[in-house]
């Protein structure tokens, strides 16, 4: 962290806080505080000084920019409150987008000058690129607003871009096979490639929970399970760990097919003769797979079978689309794929059940089975109430 030091004569750790500029004198307010043992208490006492009298410095200067705003308050307070992995991956385009606001102040921030940056992004983008970017900055403004830095959240006022359902794309079983076809398993590499391919497209798991899965403690070939319940950061091959899944829901056990078991017993023979022994399920060289080698295997084979090419989160969507044309429930496809709700399940995937509503009418036909009873009709014939309303004057 660029706001806390090192001071090498004591060995010990101090930070420095800048709080803005005095409206007064034009002077950088500043706060300082040596004497920390670690880094890491001198980080924790940085965050708690710009959040605790963050609003109470705040709110007697706005004169301070948005890039220093971003860079000093904004992303300290957001990293303390996300997953490292999801700070990393969001870290560089924030920063990209953020920069035609860098020179104005907080609170020279208006709803036209959002508006238009708005508008310069679509088109340029996807839709959901923008909802993300904009949620972010949002974000960065609603913290302004409660330091009392701002009296409103301009970018409220302007609002997100209006979610467009985008097309999920996925293979068939068909189109699958056919990539399938191109595969040579008497090769290594291709041996690898194959099994790739296949466990995402029978499991349906994400990249980062595949990247993560280990021989020793995720696959069971007793019980025929694959157990999900960590996911990896990937920067390269020498920066990489393993983290939290995406949510609690993530956490899941994923039952396997007979064919898929006896292809990773057999994948597991050929990488240990290979490379020895290999910690990593989805591995050619003792390292976890990255994602560039996974688009390199896609879109070499889909041109050999002359298939239209998918994002590696196609495989996934290829496993739930599968799994629809088998009739299966959208509850166990929840649970395979890990959703934290159904909602999350028919939102993506609801519009691949076309037929389902005729198909239901279709069960509904002659499903209730009945006979008038003779002995209740007789009771009626022999009922002598008043079962009609008299007209007036008969």
């Amino acid at each position: 962290m660029a706001n806390v030091y090192k001071d090498k004569k004591k060995g010990t750790y101090y930070y420095v806080a800048s709080l803005g500029f005095d409206d007064v004198t034009g002077k950088r307010i500043q706060k300082l505080k040596r004497g920390f043992r670690t880094r890491k208490e001198a980080i924790q006492a940085y965050n708690e000084i710009m959040n605790d009298y963050g609003k109470l410095a705040f709110k007697t200067n706005s004169s301070m920019s948005y890039k220093e705003y971003f860079e000093s308050i904004f992303l300290p307070w957001y990293k303390g409150r996300v997953k490292e992995r999801t700070y990393n991956n969001r870290l560089s385009s924030m920063k990209l987008h953020f920069q035609p606001f860098y020179r104005k102040k907080v609170s020279a921030i208006t709803p036209i000058s959002i508006q238009k940056w708005q508008n310069d992004l679509t088109g340029k983008v996807s839709n959901a690129y923008i909802r993300n970017i904009y949620g972010l900055f949002s974000m960065s403004l609603e913290r302004a607003y409660k330091l009392g830095m701002i009296s409103n959240n301009p970018a409220k006022t302007v609002g997100n871009v209006k979610k467009v359902r985008k097309n999920v794309e996925f293979w068939t079983k068909e189109e699958f096979e056919q990539i399938l076809s191109t595969l040579d398993l008497t090769e290594y590499y291709e041996h690898f490639s194959f099994i790739v391919l296949w466990l995402f497209f029978m499991t349906g798991m994400r990249f980062g929970e595949g990247q993560a899965l280990q021989w020793e403690t995720d696959i069971d070939f007793e019980k025929q399970t694959l157990r999900i319940d960590k996911s990896m950061f990937y920067q390269n091959a020498t920066e990489f760990f393993i983290t939290e899944p995406k949510t609690p829901a993530s956490k899941r056990v994923i039952a396997l097919d007979e064919t898929t078991i006896n292809y990773l017993k057999e994948w597991q023979n050929v990488q240990q003769e290979m490379t020895g022994e290999s910690i990593y399920i989805l591995s050619y060289n003792g390292l976890p797979t990255n994602k560039h080698t996974i688009r390199h295997i896609i879109q070499r084979h889909s041109k050999l079978a002359e298939v239209h090419p998918i994002r590696i989160h196609g495989l996934r969507h290829s496993h739930a689309s599968l799994l629809i044309s088998m009739g299966e429930n959208p509850l166990i496809i929840k649970d395979r794929l890990g959703h934290e709700d159904i909602k999350t399940t028919l939102g993506t995937y609801g519009h691949l059940y076309p037929n389902m509503n005729r198909e239901v009418a279709t069960k509904l036909t002659h499903v209730l089975q009945w006979e008038q009873n003779e002995t209740v009709k007789e009771k009626k014939k022999a009922f002598q109430g008043n079962q009609y309303i008299k007209k007036e004057g008969i």
